[in-house]
């Protein structure tokens, strides 16, 4: 038996989504770099602190991957999303080349993105 979707269903996953693009701003582009327009988050600020606040902020960007299983995305979706945030975990947590890493590379944002990707092409 297949489940049908209702306005209600819809109306959850909205506002999940919204939550979703709410946390990767706050991880990556919730402020900008002083005197510039760089945008820097979370995922910065606490990626300065060697290893532990990379490990940290994994460990909160595997919040939206366990959010985004209300989506039942396919394993490939999941597989790349896990594979983001491993890469930036590990480039990450290298001291000075990570802190650079962590400005052009977004998890969090590429996470949502293929969300949405996966959406649309449902």
């Amino acid at each position: 038996m297949s489940k049908i979707n209702t306005n209600k269903d819809d109306d959850s996953k909205r506002k999940l989504i919204a939550r979703l693009e709410s946390f990767a701003s706050l991880m990556e582009s919730r402020w900008h770099f002083p005197g510039t327009k760089i945008p820097i988050g979370l995922d910065f600020i606490l990626g300065l602190i060697p290893i532990v606040g990379d490990v940290f902020t994994g460990l909160l960007s595997g919040w939206l991957i366990w959010k985004a299983r209300a989506f039942g995305l396919s394993r490939w979706v999941y597989l790349r999303m896990v594979l983001n945030v491993l890469l930036d975990v590990l480039i990450g947590s290298i001291p000075l080349l990570g802190d650079v890493f962590d400005l052009a590379f977004r998890a969090n944002k590429r996470n949502v993105a293929l969300i949405l990707k996966y959406l649309k092409s449902e």
